[in-house]
């Protein structure tokens, strides 16, 4: 307990000293996870919405590979990340190794089955007259699929949630793509490994306070958002 009570009195004086590298990796993490979860959205809300809609075939399979890839560690997505990108890898000419972008990028791969996912099943428990109706009066694809985003928002907007904590506090990708890297790549969570490492608990519990910090305020941005949004 004393632990926790003294990383909190911490966590305090750090926000309160201004120090340039807490609010430097404070304003990584808050950049490269929102970059992530954008990418996450923009692919996996249509995608989603083709695998929960749609009937084709093999659409068993996708969907088990889908809840599959819902299970892939961190690391492995960062080891596969880091080939792509290193310079021997397929898109080393772009050097998005060590940067925040290459970050995002493996982010992106970390949320996007979460949002594909949970966009599906959001979409596969609405009612399928809204469906008939919506084609019975002559709307385009782009149309049906804006009508079930404003059906499902709520549903979607967890699915955002979720995707953005498991982004939030990931650090097997931000490491190993991103190198830890000083006022560069060096997110809360690698920050916080680093200061484990180095037997410094206290500031790894401050750090980890910031880190449960934000997360509440997308949370309560999120309850904010559902009551000037009601059904």
């Amino acid at each position: 307990m004393t632990l926790f009570t003294e990383g909190f009195v911490r966590a305090l004086q750090l926000l309160a000293s201004g120090d340039p590298g807490v609010y430097s990796a404070i304003g990584a993490t808050v950049t490269v996870s929102t970059w992530s979860l954008a990418a996450s959205l923009v692919i996996g809300v249509p995608a989603g919405f083709m695998l929960g809609y749609c009937r084709f075939p093999g659409k068993r399979i996708v969907r088990t590979i889908v809840d599959t890839l819902l299970a892939l560690p961190t690391v492995f997505i960062g080891l596969v990340v880091y080939t792509l990108l290193s310079r021997s890898g397929p898109l080393g000419e772009l050097n998005l190794l060590f940067s925040l972008s290459g970050i995002a990028i493996g982010q992106t791969v970390l949320g996007l089955p979460i949002i594909i996912a949970l966009t599906a099943s959001q979409v596969e428990t609405l009612d399928q007259r809204l469906y008939s109706t919506l084609i019975g009066l002559g709307a385009r694809p782009a149309q049906v699929l804006l009508a079930t985003v404003l059906e499902a928002r709520f549903g979607l907007l967890a699915a955002a949630v979720t995707a953005y904590g498991r982004i939030l506090t990931e650090v097997g990708i931000s490491m190993m793509v991103g190198g830890n890297i000083k006022y560069h790549t060096r997110t809360i969570t690698t920050a916080i490994a680093l200061e484990t490492g180095k037997g410094e608990f206290i500031t790894g519990i401050a750090l980890g306070l910031v880190l449960l910090a934000i997360a509440l305020v997308v949370n309560g941005s999120l309850s904010v958002l559902k009551k000037r949004w009601p059904v």
